[in-house]
């Protein structure tokens, strides 16, 4: 229990900040089959017709 009193709330923002951050990037940047509709690692939604 003496680790988790060591994070602070700060730490946490920041990590899940910088989790967004990098899975934006990754949509934008990784091709759709990758990450975009239907894609195997990030998922965005349905295909459009």
């Amino acid at each position: 229990m003496g680790f988790l009193s060591q994070i602070s709330f700060d730490e946490i923002v920041a990590s899940i900040l910088a989790c967004l951050i990098l899975r934006e990037l990754m949509i934008v940047g990784l091709p759709d089959r990758i990450a975009g509709p239907g894609g195997w690692l990030i998922d965005t939604g349905e295909d459009e017709a």
